[in-house]
């Protein structure tokens, strides 16, 4: 709240705010578009590989080319994080070592950072965090995105005095699609080859979005920022409606289909058959609350909510994310506020390389959303335990001995050198736990 009030006062003082954007693909685009409709709001720079390809975009969402001449655009994110006049940095890429890079040279320069790299985020997020707050800035998880959606929701519920039963988001999920390649992917979002390419439409990013790899991802960074605990053997993907939130996700012991209270899971939007799910939650966001007294349970039903049979479960839901429209909301919330939009508090939960196939000696892998690997969320302590590799690492390095199908990933199975991606991953796992 007050967000518009105070950018516009910034505005009036002749002083607004100021952002650098890393990545001008899709959701790096869709807040471009909103950037000339927020009063006291300018991007000061863009840092893409293709600086040609950031203008058209800027053109594409309906920049004028006055804005696009005052704009800076260079061709590495580190350079911009350093640039003058940039306040919060936007790391937008997608590339887990290339996301680090640019957070360690936005905290080292003194600018606020807002991840929407949720790869980068949860292979590192908890060691930037930390760096961050060190130095006086903020880290920050996208608004827009779900998993920051979700943390709101969740400290909605808490500073509400609710129990946080279980949080997390939507999406379309079979059992099957964990084997799924970039080869196959397109018959599943009702697409050929050509139409996809024709739409510039990248199969293997897509791929992690149908094979549970992003869910994971998403998933790992709600429990990193909330506390809230990951499934032992990975994500179960209920298929679950809005009005059912209450009734299938409360724990075991009551009827629902969790471990334990205070679990992230993500639900589907398909049955195990493939039919559709009755108002199904796929682009939303949720939070299943408990009653702790029996006076607020009786005001759940008083007021409308929808409960599970004992009434003192219900569930609070957010149909649709807007992505990139609403990233405005993590700018302003640190320059303004100071405050993050979420952000990692400790190392709960890690993304675990899960062989898509039978591997052997020599094999490559090509990381999330590609044929030999997808991404299982795992408790942080299991996998510092196991030494297992994470999906952000497992791109462009090479197997050593055979791993079966199905199976997580170890360091010992793959020839990996130590770097700072993989050096703010062990710094990480030494947080686990604790």
């Amino acid at each position: 709240m007050n967000l518009a009030k105070l950018c516009a006062a910034r505005a009036a003082g002749g002083r607004p705010v100021t952002a650098g954007l890393i990545g001008a693909g899709k959701f790096g685009s869709m807040f471009l578009a909103q950037v000339p409709h927020v009063e006291g709001l300018e991007v000061a720079a863009i840092a893409d590989l293709d600086p040609e390809r950031a203008r058209v975009a800027c053109r594409e969402v309906g920049w004028d080319e006055a804005r696009i001449a005052a704009t800076r655009f260079v061709t590495d994110g580190a350079e911009l994080a350093a640039l003058d006049g940039v306040e919060v940095v936007i790391e937008a890429t997608g590339h887990p070592r290339a996301g680090i890079r640019h957070a360690q040279a936005a905290i080292a320069a003194g600018r606020h950072v807002v991840m929407v790299n949720v790869e980068a985020d949860v292979l590192a997020g908890p060691v930037l965090a930390r760096l961050a707050d060190e130095a006086g800035v903020v880290y920050s998880m996208a608004f827009g995105d779900q998993p920051a959606l979700v943390c709101e929701m969740v400290d909605w519920a808490r500073s509400n005095g609710f129990r946080v039963v279980a949080a997390g988001k939507g999406t379309k999920y079979l059992p099957s699609y964990h084997e799924v390649t970039p080869d196959a992917v397109w018959e599943h979002y009702g697409l050929t080859p050509g139409e996809a390419k024709a739409a510039g439409m990248n199969p293997q990013m897509f791929n992690s979005f149908l094979d549970g790899t992003k869910s994971a991802i998403e998933a790992a960074a709600i429990a990193n920022a909330t506390g809230l605990s990951v499934p032992e053997e990975g994500l179960a993907f209920p298929p679950c409606g809005a009005d059912d939130l209450a009734r299938v996700l409360r724990p075991r012991e009551i009827g629902g289909q969790l471990e334990r209270t205070g679990m992230v899971e993500v639900v589907s939007s398909l049955e195990r058959d493939g039919r559709p799910v009755f108002r199904d939650l796929r682009w939303g966001v949720y939070v299943v609350i408990e009653a702790l007294s029996d006076y607020a349970a009786a005001c759940f039903r008083q007021y409308g909510l929808p409960t599970d049979a004992t009434g003192r479960y219900a569930a609070m839901y957010r149909p649709f994310h807007m992505i990139g429209l609403e990233l405005a909301t993590s700018v302003l919330s640190a320059a303004l506020r100071g405050e993050a939009t979420g952000a990692p508090l400790g190392f709960h939960a890690t993304v675990a390389a899960i062989a898509k196939r039978d591997l052997g000696p020599g094999d490559q892998l090509d990381g999330e959303g590609g044929y030999t690997v997808w991404g299982r969320v795992m408790p942080a302590t299991r996998a510092a335990r196991d030494e297992v590799l994470p999906i952000g690492l497992a791109q462009g390095i090479t197997l050593r001995r055979a791993v079966a199908k199905g199976t997580p990933l170890c360091f010992a199975d793959v020839e990996i050198a130590e770097d700072e991606a993989v050096r703010l991953y062990h710094d990480c796992l030494a947080m686990a736990g604790g």
